[in-house]
Formats: structure tokens, sequence, C-alpha cells
């Protein structure tokens, strides 16, 4: 449903009062309101319900008069008492006010600031396909000899792809959107999901002569899709257009939402599982032949099908040369990191896809392997649930199971099998788990999210965190805090406008004001490995009875630290780099222009919605574990009771990690799905 008539008044009049001093849009304050409605629609209803709520609260005389001004709707408030309500919002002791304000506030600005005109005013270069290459620190290398034969960057000339037809569906894929009638059909295993796990295994299985169907709820896309368009493609890319965050929207999560999961917008990194995690998922998960000796020749497999290679020193962005160059000036732990690509032309628009098709995603490497070998995939299907026709008699072939999907449009489609491995996401898996009537246990719980935040750092100088690879260096120094094995790191992330409009806290002219100088911030962020109060589990995944999906989260104290100290950590660098003033990313900022004042940033606030907190590491829902009140599978990813039924995505992980997960899951589910080829040998639909 769209918004009513008086949420788009109160949205019209805290709009007025969010973007006042922003760069102006060509566009009337009507055609604003409407495309917020519209990008409200890439949520599911319920969650779409909750903003509409959320601007009822707001909207009412009890907000106005909780913000000390007169019990009026905001609508008919004067400006001043408008700009009172949200400065009174923005600090408010009541999270269900805070929680509205912040989702109204994000929505507004990266609405508005996705107009193009509005992001030229602040200086964004814009699509590199488009222009012409303007930093040192993009484009190809100068020509030369490669520091690595596995070297990720392209050096010399390239001839970089101006206008690009729509290629053809290759062979094997099939779009949902074009199932005019209900399908049925039978096969050997089902995969649900196109991410870093389902795609490993799906390829896997089918090179080992299974008949094979891949099932995705999001489109096919390919290079001519990725636009750098950077508004309009994370509503396409991610899931809930860009929008998904927990219940009360204190932690954005970014989660790929098309063929390819988050394999197509990540920013290409590949770091090995630690070896005390290793030894860690041992020891209190069961796990078994995941040794660091039984994994080097995984890790070491993965690297080679997507071309990993490590970045040369003369390939890093300035953002990413800031952290390089601060760690080593403070004595620090730091690393060039490998990436998954091939001829890289560091154009900065990793997270929107790539057009270059240097990215070696799985849409470039799996998935073509998977289809080659015989597997089908078909887009645009969500799957609804998954049913087991047969009683498991404990031998022989696995009860043979239903997967129920549709099109957008209602189209029924079935497929039979005997096995189904799910790979969703830890959101998407433990949510058709429970739909499907086969949850319980730890399925839904021990939600992982390496809650991240950020810290900018004010410089004299351009830095522009737009352009070049976004992700070439890590700061490791203190994942191991204080002699545990849970800490946090730091990593440079890429900023576009509509993302860094709803990252920097603030509305208004203060707003605006830092929004200018956003070529001159430099950007880190500061990644938590979080679960370190052990046997708490910090988030959970549910469906109601209507089967809408809640996520909560909340970080345990001992987290609270960890995050508090990456703040703290990140503010030193930037100091160390000559930045004239240190931000944080609190609803009302934090300046820090002194390592004194750097140092008081331990105590300051992380409660929900007084940090921006968010996640692209989203893990750990239906762990691995032999306890089956606190895990959701076995060690081999199979479903506690029920046989035949496997696991291959980041909700498989028994902690969270300390490193970015991709080759992780990737590895894992190399593994797992080669144990399942051969448990599974013979079997046939």
């Amino acid at each position: 449903m769209p918004l009513t008539p008086l949420q788009n008044e109160t949205l019209g009049a805290l709009a007025d009062c969010i973007l006042e001093g922003a760069p102006a849009a060509q566009e009337s304050r009507g055609e604003l309101l409407a495309r917020c409605d519209a990008r409200l629609h890439t949520l599911p209803p319920h969650r779409r319900a909750r903003i509409g709520t959320g601007l009822d609260l707001l909207g009412s005389r009890v907000a106005a008069v909780l913000a000390g001004c007169p019990p009026r709707p905001i609508a008919r408030l004067s400006a001043v008492e408008r700009r009172r309500c949200l400065d009174a919002w923005t600090e408010s002791a009541l999270p269900p006010i805070r929680s509205a304000w912040q989702a109204v506030r994000r929505l507004v600005l990266t609405v508005h600031y996705a107009r193009p005109e509005v992001a030229a005013a602040i200086g964004y270069d814009g699509p590199f396909q488009m222009r012409r290459q303007f930093r040192s620190f993009e484009g190809p290398l100068p020509d030369g000899p490669r520091a690595t034969p596995t070297e990720p960057v392209a050096r010399g000339p390239v001839i970089l792809p101006g206008e690009l037809p729509h290629e053809p569906l290759p062979g094997g894929v099939s779009r949902g959107l074009a199932l005019t009638a209900g399908l049925r059909r039978q096969a050997d295993v089902v995969v649900i999901g196109t991410g870093a796990g389902g795609a490993v295994a799906a390829a896997t299985l089918a090179e080992a002569g299974y008949d094979g169907v891949v099932i995705e709820s999001g489109p096919w896309v390919t290079r001519a899709d990725f636009t750098e368009q950077d508004a309009a493609l994370s509503e396409r890319l991610f899931a809930d257009g860009g929008l998904r965050a927990t219940d009360d929207g204190a932690i954005g999560l970014l989660q790929g939402g098309a063929v390819g999961g988050g394999s197509t917008v990540n920013w290409m990194i590949m770091l090995r599982t630690p070896d005390y995690v290793l030894e860690q998922w041992a020891r209190e998960a069961g796990t078994y032949g995941m040794t660091p000796a039984d994994m080097a020749p995984v890790f070491a497999q993965v690297e080679r099908d997507v071309h990993a290679g490590l970045v040369p020193p003369d390939a890093h962005s300035a953002n990413n040369q800031l952290l390089w160059n601060g760690a080593r000036a403070l004595g620090w732990r730091v690393h060039s990191g490998m990436i998954n690509a091939r001829q890289c032309v560091r154009c900065g628009f990793c997270s929107f896809g790539c057009r270059h098709d240097a990215k070696q995603s799985v849409l470039r490497t799996y998935l073509p392997r998977a289809c080659a070998a015989g597997a089908t995939l078909y887009t645009d299907l969500s799957v609804s649930r998954v049913e087991i026709l047969e009683r498991d008699t404990g031998r022989g072939t696995p009860p043979r199971k239903r997967v129920h999907a549709h099109t957008p449009q209602g189209t029924p489609v079935t497929v039979d099998a005997p096995l189904v491995v799910v790979a969703a996401g830890a959101v998407g898996t433990p949510v058709l788990l429970q739909r499907s009537g086969l949850g319980g246990g730890g399925v839904g719980h021990w939600l992982r999210l390496h809650p991240t935040t950020m810290v900018n750092g004010v410089y004299d100088r351009d830095i522009v965190p737009s352009t070049g690879i976004p992700l070439t260096t890590m700061c490791d120094e203190f994942i191991r805090w204080r002699g545990t094995e849970y800490g946090f790191w730091i990593e440079t992330p890429p900023m576009h406008p509509a993302h860094t409009a709803t990252v920097l806290p603030g509305f208004g002219t203060a707003h605006a004001t830092a929004m200018a100088r956003f070529n001159r911030l430099g950007v880190f962020i500061g990644l938590t490995r979080d679960g370190a109060a052990r046997g708490v589990s910090s988030g959970q995944v549910t469906v109601n009875r209507r089967g809408e999906m809640s996520i909560r989260y909340r970080l345990t104290p001992d987290d609270e630290q960890r995050v508090r100290a990456s703040i703290v950590a990140m503010g030193r660098l930037h100091l160390a780099m000559g930045a004239s003033a240190v931000e944080t990313v609190h609803a009302t900022p934090i300046v820090a222009r002194s390592m004194a004042a750097v140092e008081s940033l331990a105590t300051a606030s992380v409660a929900p919605n007084r940090l921006a907190l968010f996640s692209a590491h989203v893990n750990g829902t239906c762990r691995m574990g032999t306890d089956t009140s606190t895990s959701g599978a076995t060690p081999d990813g199979e479903r506690h009771g029920v046989r035949g039924l496997y696991i291959t995505d980041g909700s498989l992980l028994p902690t969270a990690l300390g490193v970015n997960p991709q080759e992780t899951i990737m590895a894992v589910a190399q593994l797992l799905s080669s144990r399942l080829a051969a448990r599974h040998r013979g079997v046939s639909q």
C-alpha cells in the first residue's frame, strides 16, 4: 500500500527540514515524496508498514510534546519548532522515537542524493564509464612488468567499454519472469541460492554428475546492467532494495539480491579463515577435516578458481594508502590483500557489479561451470517452502522433497529431488526452514554480523573515497584484542553519494556541510568479531505466524567494548595521517582534533540508533555443530534430523570469523558439497 495522505504530509515536513541547505534537485517536492514511496516498495509489506507506523508516530502531537514543542503535528509547526523536534528525537531516550526518526532520515537522504545533479554538486566524479580518468589511482596502471603472475590489476592501454548490448541468456539459464504456465520437474538435487556458497555447491555437484536445478530469487545480471549508477543499482542488486536492516533500524544489512549474491556486489577481498578460528570450530562445534592443514589446499583451490591475486603496492587508492601509511606510522600490523579479479581497471564501482568483467565473482566462475556441467538455473523465483514427501527409512536414498517456488506474478514452480541444498544466506535460509516447519534448535539463532562502524577524517587534500579499488589493505593489529580471540580490524570502504548521505549523521545545514566535504573525507571502517561472550546468541532471524520475517540483534557488553576500541583506533590512524578533524557517525557526531580527544571516544554510547552500525557479513543462523539445541546442521552441513537437506552458505559458520567471509564460505561449501557428492553417489530422482 502507498503512504497515506497524512503520512505523506509528515514525510514532506520532515524532508523540508532534513534537506535544508542540501544541493537542490531538479524535481518538485511531490516528485521527491513519490520516489521515497517507490523506494519503500522494495521492502516486504510488513517492513513497509513499519515505516508508515513510524511516520504516524513522528507526526503525532505526542512526539511534538516529547520534543518540547506545542502539541501539534509536525507539519503544523514552524521551521524552528521542527528543527527542535528533530534535535530532540536524535537524542531521545525512547528507542521507538530514535528508530522511527533515523529510518525516515536515511530514506529521504538516500533518495535525494541519488539524483545525478545533487551528487555532482558535492564534487562526485560520477560513473567511470562516462568520463575520462581523473585520478592517479583509478584506471589501468602504467605499462610494465607484473609484480606477480596472478597480479589482478590491468597494466598498459585498456579499451574501456562504452555502450554495451544486453547479452542473450547463456545456456542452462532460464528467467522465471518468462514462465507463463506452471512448471513441475524432477532432479537429483536442488540448490537454493547462487551466492558464494550456493554457486560453489552447484558447480561441485553438477561436475560430479548430479542432475541439478538451481533456484535464485534475484534477476540474472550481466555487465550491460552494471551502469555504475549507484542508487539505481542498490535497489536492483541488494536485498530489500538496499534498505534491509534489523527490526529497530539500528544496523543496516547489506546482502546481495541478484544472481551471484554477495559475490556480485562485494569488494573482492579474499582472506583465509584464521587458524585459531578453525581450531575453535573443532573444539566447540565438533567440525572435522577442517584443521588449518586440511583447509590449506581447499583455500588454494578456491583462490585459483576465482583468480585471486595480490594487489601490487602501486595500485592502492588514496584512501587505502591512508590506512597503509597510518598503520605503519603507528607501528601497527597492516597487509595488502588479494582480490578476485583479472585486469581490474580500478573504477571504484565494485559494490554495483563489474561493468568491465574484471571481478571474478561466481557469475564469471562457478555458475558458468555449473551450467556447462548440465545444471539448470532458474532466476526470479522465490522459494516459499521445502516439503518432505516421504517417510525417512534411515537407509538408502534420502526421502524425496518438493521445493515450492513461484514467479513474481505468482506462477507456481515445483521441483522434486531427494537432495536439497539451501544457500539463501543467513537471513533467507533460517526463514525458509522455519516456513517449511523445519526450524527449531539453533535455527535462526546465533546471528553474527561483524558489527561495523565508520570514522571519517577531514583532510586538506582530496582523498576521493568513491574511486580506485575499494579495499586493498587491512589493519589487523587488534584482531586478538587484549590477548583474546575476539577483537576488531580496520578496512577502507567505497563511498558513493546515496550511501554516504545515509551514514553521515545529522540533518539540515550541518549534514549538507559534511556532504560538501565528500572528496576530502578519508574513511575507515572498524569491523568487530562479535561473539566474545561465549554461549550468548546476540541475534535472531525468526518468522511469526503470519510468515513475516524478524531480524533482531544487540551488542553484548563485551562486543560494545571492542566497537568503542575500534573507533579510538580509527581516530588515531586519521590523526597520524594529518587529518584536521576526526568525526564519528554517532547520531550527534563527535569531533576530535587531538589524541587526547580521540582517546575519550572510548566512553561514547553505542546504543541502538545512537551510533551508525552496518554489516555486510551476515552469518551464523544455522551453524554447524553437534549439539542440536544450539546448532542448525551437523558438521557435514546436513540439517539435524532431515536427511538429504544440506546448508552451504554463511549461516553455517559456527562463529564470526574475524575476516571478510567470502573465501571461507566458498571453501566450506567446496569441502561439504564434495562430501555430499561422495556420500550420495548414485542417488537419482
